[in-house]
C-alpha cells in the first residue's frame, strides 16, 4: 500500500529558480547525521585501546557505550519536542557543542567513572539530539513528496558517518593512541556547527516557501504550536501513543533492532572478529562496509516505502536479518574469506532498512505527532542496543565468545518480523483523532 505518493510534484514557486530549499536544508542534516552517528560509533573501536592502557573490561566499557546508546534514544522525543519549541537550527547546534565538549575532555580522564560521564551521557545527550527523531521532524516538515526516499537518504547518512568515522578512528588509535582520534571527533563536531546556523532553518514559511511537493490537496505542515514544556508535550505524545497495539508493536521491533544492529553488531563485531584472529582494523574496515552497503540498502528501503505495504517491508527486513545472526558465528575467522563477505553485504543492506517504512507507519498512524512518538520508538530501539552491549559484553567475559549473543539475537529478530506481521495500520479517522488531540 502506498503511504505517500510517489507521482507528486512539487508546488509551482512563481519567480524562484533553482533547486528547492528543501535540498539545501536535507543536505545539511545529512551532514549532521553523518557526524552524529560517526561520533557515536567510536567507542567500538577504542574498546581494545581503554582495555590495554586502563585494564577496563569489555563489560566496563560496554557499560559506557550502553550508557550512550540508552540516552542516544531516550533523548529523541524530547529533542524533537525541543525543536518544536526552540527550533531545529538551535538544537542541533547546542547538541554539535555538547559533543565537542564532551569528546575533547575524553583526553583527561584516567577513571572509569569519567568515561561513563562523558562519552555516556555528554556525547549520549548531544547525539540523541541530532538522532532520527531530528531526521523525521526534517522529513515532515519540508517534504510532502519523496518523504518515503528522503528518510532512506537521510537515515543511510547514519551508515556513511560508521564509514568515515570506523577506518579513520582505527587507523589514528593504532598510529598515535585513542586520545587524537577523540580530539578528531571534538573538531569535526565544531566544523558542522556554522553548517547548520548558516543553511538549516525550522520551516519552510520562514523562508517564504511550501513544502517540497506541497499542493493544495496535500499542503504544508503548520507550524507545530509550542505551547507548554517540551518534556509535557513528549511525554503526552507518548501516552496517547501507548493507548495502540500498533506503538507497542513498533517498538518491540525497534528495541530488537536495535539490539541486534547498534547494540551486538556496531559495539562488539570489531572484538568477536578479534577474538578470531582478525586483525581489529581489518575488522573495523568490514564494519565500515556494512555501512556502504547499507546506504544503498535504505535508499531502496524508502523508495519501497512510497510504494509498498510498510509492514509487509519490516516482516521481510528482520526475517532476513535474524537468519544471517545465526550463521555469523561459524563465518567468523582470521582472514576475509567469501563467505564474510557475503555476510558484510547482506547484512549491510539489511542495516537500516527497517527505519522508512517505520516512519511512514509513525505518520500514517500519528499525524502531526508522528515525529515525537517515532522518537518513543527510536528510544526503544536504543533501549535495545543499550541491553546488548552490555549483555554482549558479560556473555563474552563469561564464556570467552560472542557466539551465544549472536544465537539471541538472531532468534529475537523472527519475533519482531512476527510482531511486524501484527501491526494493523489504522483507518484515516483513527488517525487524525490521535493527531488532533490537543497537547
Amino acid at each position: 500500500m502506498s503511504l505517500s505518493s510517489p507521482t507528486a510534484s512539487p508546488a509551482p514557486t512563481a519567480g524562484r529558480r533553482g533547486p528547492h530549499r528543501a535540498w539545501y536544508v536535507a543536505i545539511v542534516t545529512f551532514i549532521a547525521l553523518i557526524g552524529a552517528a560517526g561520533f557515536r560509533s567510536v567507542p567500538s573501536v577504542l574498546m581494545e585501546p581503554l582495555n590495554r592502557e586502563f585494564g577496563w573490561s569489555h563489560g566496563t566499557i560496554g557499560a559506557a557505550v550502553s550508557v550512550n546508546l540508552l540516552l542516544f534514544g531516550l533523548f529523541s522525543p524530547f529533542a524533537a519536542a525541543l525543536m518544536d519549541r526552540f527550533g531545529i537550527r538551535r538544537v542541533v547546534a547546542t547538541a554539535l557543542l555538547l559533543i565537542a565538549v564532551g569528546s575533547g575532555l575524553t583526553v583527561f580522564m584516567t577513571s572509569a567513572w569519567q568515561l561513563l560521564l562523558l562519552w555516556g551521557v555528554v556525547i549520549g545527550l548531544g547525539t540523541g539530539s541530532i538522532s532520527m527523531a531530528f531526521m523525521a521532524t526534517v522529513v515532515s516538515r519540508w517534504f510532502i513528496a519523496r518523504r518515503g526516499l528522503i528518510s532512506g537518504i537521510l537515515t543511510a547518512a547514519g551508515a556513511t558517518g560508521q564509514l568515515i568515522f570506523l577506518p579513520l578512528v582505527a587507523n589514528l588509535a593504532m598510529s598515535y593512541g585513542w586520545r587524537v582520534p577523540a580530539l578528531a571527533v571534538a573538531g569535526a563536531a565544531l566544523l558542522v556547527v556554522p553548517l547548520v546556523i548558516v543553511f538549516l532553518r525550522d520551516h519552510p514559511h520562514d523562508v517564504g516557501l511550501e513544502a517540497y511537493g506541497a499542493t493544495e490537496a496535500e499542503p504544508t505542515p503548520p507550524r507545530s504550536v509550542a505551547a507548554g514544556s517540551s518534556a509535557r508535550r513528549a511525554l503526552v505524545a507518548l501516552r496517547d501513543a501507548a493507548r495502540t497495539r500498533t506503538f507497542w508493536f513498533l517498538a518491540a521491533g525497534f528495541a530488537i533492532c536495535g539490539a541486534s544492529t547498534n547494540g551486538l553488531i556496531g559495539t562488539h563485531f570489531v572484538p568477536a572478529a578479534h577474538d578470531h584472529g582478525m586483525p581489529a582494523t581489518t575488522a573495523a574496515g568490514l564494519l565500515a562496509l556494512i555501512g556502504v552497503f547499507d546506504i544503498g540498502g535504505t535508499v531502496l528501503s524508502g523508495w519501497l516505502t512510497d510504494r509498498v505495504d510498510s509492514r509487509w517491508l519490516l516482516v521481510i527486513y528482520y526475517t532476513l536479518r535474524g537468519g544471517s545472526l545465526l550463521l555469523l558465528p561459524s563465518l567468523l575467522g582470521p582472514t576475509t574469506e567469501p563467505p564474510i563477505w557475503a555476510f558484510i553485504i547482506f547484512y549491510g543492506l539489511d542495516w537500516v532498512a527497517t527505519v522508512p517504512p517505520t516512519v511512514a507507519i509513525c505518520r500514517q498512524q500519528f499525524g502531526d505527532r508522528g515525529p515525537i512518538v517515532f522518537g518513543w520508538v527510536f528510544a526503544s530501539h536504543q533501549i535495545g542496543a543499550a541491553i546488548a552491549a552490555v549483555g554482549a559484553g558479560v556473555i563474552r567475559d563469561i564464556s570467552g565468545a560472542y557466539t551465544l549473543a549472536f544465537m539471541i539475537a538472531g532468534g529475537l529478530c523472527f519475533a519482531a518480523a512476527v510482531m511486524s506481521y501484527l501491526i494493523r495500520t489504522p483507518s484515516s479517522p483513527a488517525a487524525e483523532l490521535v493527531a488532533a488531540r490537543e497537547l
